[in-house]
């Protein structure tokens, strides 16, 4: 299902469940203007389109005595694809890393950390990032504050675009 097959109870769906995917069926349905049935089977089609992959708890880390969010960058000696490979398969079994994301550029990987404090951060930094297979430079900047963090995309944006393209 491309985006242009999407119609406007669609992408109303996905940007309600966006912002609140805890809401019942029956108020998503109520939100979007069409009645609980037909909206759980619009639901289920974009969930086995792929365009819903999962439902979260946004969860607050430092509550949880996360108290140190880094952000790393991550040069690689090899850029083959299977190396490539390797560092994100790597990246997957690293508790400490939430992100991992390949770029294009001078870095290859930008890698988004938690840890409980710098200390076992830097355990993770100097016995396993820095010391793992490829990895030929690390550059970390330390998060003091977030001032935005919003999950997905901005639907109003998407909605200016397509009434331009009519």
């Amino acid at each position: 299902m491309q985006i242009n097959k999407l119609d406007p109870i669609d992408r109303k769906i996905l940007a309600e469940l966006q912002t609140d995917g805890r809401m019942t069926n029956v108020e998503l349905a109520r939100r979007v203007g069409i009645s609980a049935p037909p909206c759980l089977r619009r639901v289920r089609t974009l969930e086995e389109a792929g365009y819903i992959r999962g439902y979260h708890a946004e969860v607050d880390s430092r509550a949880l005595g996360f108290e140190v969010q880094v952000f790393a960058l991550v040069g690689l000696q090899s850029q083959a694809e299977t190396d490539l490979g390797a560092f994100e398969e790597r990246c997957r079994n690293w508790p400490f890393v939430r992100e991992c994301h390949m770029l294009n550029g001078e870095v290859d990987f930008v890698l988004k950390c938690v840890a409980p404090d710098l200390s076992s951060f830097q355990t993770f930094l100097t016995e396993q990032l820095t010391a793992a297979d490829n990895v030929a430079s690390v550059k970390t900047s330390l998060v003091i504050r977030c001032a935005k963090d919003e999950p997905g995309v901005p639907f109003d944006v998407l909605e200016n675009r397509l009434r331009a393209q009519m």
